[in-house]
């Protein structure tokens, strides 16, 4: 089987590469082919893939191109890991959004919307592609923002295209190691947007055992979310939330931490990234070793602004390793006729959940078997949590009809009602200010 990886040149590419190698990959993968539109980041990628290689024939063949067309024609699975204007443009966004007293992170709020504007005509060109070169491959989008992006890609891809992030199995595993469970739990009750859940229940074969880890100091004390928002909230919500959620319940603390800092997430990874790629690509022999000491940095200060000052570099060890490759290969191993699997995933809601667009893309548990993916019923959701996931679908879903159709007024709305912009004037401000950040972007500005 054909896997191509679009991004290929990105950062994180090694770590799909490692899983798939491995003796105990879930799948078998023949032919790894990376896309990226540059060639010297492909270059210093496959060179970290190579040092990584192992002997014996477990490993796919890999193939480096920017030509799309031949990257994905053939194409079993596609994984989609691309960055739309590449990190400067991650820095611009969250700096407009910063400089006028809004939160600017990559993924959620103004900054994420900018990026949804951005980066959906981007990827519905490349559907397209993909839809008439290879019409029967599973696209497997990591894409950020994963929900909206996916919600783009379905009129494209129908039930073909799938939205992945490991953060809703992380929150898991962390819930299940607290609870000391030995065996994967029997019922997860998840319910959300990309990166905008909650785990609102998880059951093994003695039943419902969340009450019990929220009673728990010392349980609760081991998950990186109730750390981040404390035991008191957790508790007071009934819930564990995903750890992204700590933008919208503490965001004026959010945005002060971040517009103190001395950089924001984007520019810290710009400056990492760039001397990382220049440093590899004048020493490809040891490209290796060097990915895996910027990887450990950049884990270990992720969503350093949560963090208490002074601890903003010392992530439980247990939480470092990121997990999205893993849900990938789950799921393309399930896709691919092996054993069935059951994952949160990001797909087409259909009414899953009450008071949402049908063609809403909700992040909710599946079964996933050789026929696609099937996301499992949901237990009714109301009060704050349909409220917040109701008015951030509404921004998402105008934020991609403004990127298709090129609307000023769409956009601008989507801004202004969004949950984090506080004001329909700084919504125009905002439009102002994109429109002259990014040049494809102008019609933005007046």
């Amino acid at each position: 089987m054909k896997l191509t990886v679009l991004g290929g040149g990105g950062f994180r590419v090694p770590q799909v590469y490692q899983a798939l190698a491995s003796r105990g990959a879930p799948v078998r993968i023949d032919e790894l082919a990376l896309y990226d539109t540059s060639r010297e980041r492909l270059n210093v990628i496959d060179a970290v893939v190579a040092s990584m290689r192992p002997t014996g024939d477990a490993a796919p063949r890999v193939s480096a191109t920017t030509n799309l067309d031949e990257a994905v024609r053939g194409a079993d699975f596609v994984f989609c890991a691309i960055r739309v204007g590449g990190t400067a443009g991650r820095t611009l966004d969250e700096r407009v959004a910063l400089d006028l007293g809004v939160l600017g992170q990559e993924t959620v709020g103004p900054g994420g919307l900018a990026y949804t504007l951005r980066t959906v005509p981007v990827m519905v060109a490349i559907a397209r592609r993909v839809a008439a070169l290879a019409p029967e491959a599973w696209f497997v989008n990591f894409t950020n923002p994963a929900g909206a992006v996916t919600e783009a890609l379905t009129p494209v891809l129908g039930e073909r295209v799938v939205g992945i992030c490991d953060t809703p199995i992380g929150l898991v595993k962390r819930a299940a190691r607290a609870l000391g469970m030995e065996a994967a739990p029997s019922s997860i009750d998840y319910v959300g947007l990309n990166h905008l859940g909650w785990l609102r229940g998880i059951a093994d074969d003695d039943g419902p055992q969340l009450p019990r880890l929220l009673a728990d100091d010392a349980a609760l004390e081991g998950i990186e979310e109730a750390r981040l928002m404390g035991l008191d909230w957790v508790r007071t919500l009934g819930a564990l939330p995903n750890e992204y959620l700590y933008y919208y319940y503490y965001t004026r603390e959010a945005v002060a931490r971040i517009r103190a800092g001395s950089a924001t997430r984007g520019e810290f990874l710009a400056a990492q990234q760039s001397q990382f790629y220049l440093a590899a690509s004048e020493d490809r022999a040891a490209a290796g070793e060097m990915w895996t000491q910027v990887r450990a940095t950049r884990e270990a200060t992720y969503m350093a602004e949560a963090r208490p000052e002074g601890e903003e570099g010392e992530r439980d060890p247990q939480d470092l390793g990121g997990g999205y490759q893993q849900v990938a290969l789950e799921l393309m191993a399930a896709l691919a006729g092996g054993p069935r699997a059951h994952l949160i995933l990001n797909v087409r809601g259909g009414g899953l959940v009450a008071g949402l667009p049908e063609d809403a893309v909700v992040e909710v548990p599946c079964r996933v078997d050789g026929s696609g993916m099937h996301a499992l019923p949901v237990a009714p959701v109301g009060g704050h949590m349909l409220a917040l996931m109701q008015s951030v679908k509404a921004s998402e879903q105008l934020m991609i009809e403004a990127a298709l159709t090129g609307s000023r007024a769409t956009a601008w709305k989507a801004f202004a009602v969004h949950p984090l912009v506080d004001s329909v004037a700084v919504a125009r401000e905002l439009c102002e200010g994109y429109g002259r950040a990014h040049p494809e972007l102008a019609w933005l500005a007046r």
